[in-house]
């Protein structure tokens, strides 16, 4: 369960084998293998990120500070993994198909 906090939103709880990456809500570290780490980015993606919708690159930031504060280690693993694409300018970022 997620614990109330005024300054983060509420998410859904992780399920599965990506729970045990989660403590109270916060991520405790970003798996160093592959595989673990695209269920991850499988489960940043639904739940922080709205089909559709284009963010800015300081609200990509905040939507991943809210569960791990290496905020630009899980934007770049989002973006080689092809979950948020980018222009070359790095203008924008959306949640992929």
């Amino acid at each position: 369960m997620t614990e109330d906090r005024p300054d983060r939103p509420q998410r859904p709880e992780p399920a599965g084998a990506v729970a045990a990456l989660f403590s109270r809500g916060r991520l405790t570290a970003i798996p160093r293998r592959a595989a673990r780490r695209e269920q991850l980015l499988a489960h940043l993606t639904e739940t922080l990120f709205e089909p559709g919708r284009s963010y800015t690159e300081q609200e990509v930031n905040e939507a991943l500070r809210t569960v791990h504060d290496d905020c630009s280690a899980l934007r770049r693993y989002l973006v080689e993994d092809g979950r948020l694409e980018r222009p070359r300018d790095g203008s924008s970022y959306r949640r992929t198909a």
